[in-house]
């Protein structure tokens, strides 16, 4: 489990040095996991037995981890209710374009000739 946990974090510490040296507008974590995902469609076997039962665990337990996301809504709540309007107007309109972008990408690829071999 220790090497697994040590392989996960230093994809995320790869992904976050990446994000600092090229000055990238993306979390390094996200870089870390796309690293990580190269990493594995690359690796012939796949994830080991021990990579697999250390993200499982981890997955088991994320619940947690949102936790200090938790305390710092509590903490900037005052903030929250000031701003209160233009993020319910960013969370429903995200939320719209969003279900407009994967309606018309469902119906774009239901009327698309299909290939010779399906």
């Amino acid at each position: 489990m220790t090497a697994a946990l040590a392989l996960l974090l230093a994809f995320q510490l790869a992904g976050e040095a990446l994000r600092v040296a090229l000055h990238l507008p993306v979390p390094g974590p996200v870089i870390g996991m796309a690293l990580l995902l190269v990493y594995l469609i690359l690796r012939p076997e796949g994830p080991s037995t021990e990579l697999r039962n250390t993200a499982g665990g981890l997955l088991q337990n994320l619940s947690l981890l949102f936790v200090p996301a938790g305390t710092g809504v509590m903490l900037h709540v005052g903030r929250l209710a000031d701003e209160a309007w233009p993020i319910a107007i960013a969370l429903v309109a995200s939320t719209v374009l969003g279900l407009l972008a994967a309606g018309l990408t469902l119906h774009w690829l239901a009327r698309r000739p299909r290939g010779a071999g399906q």
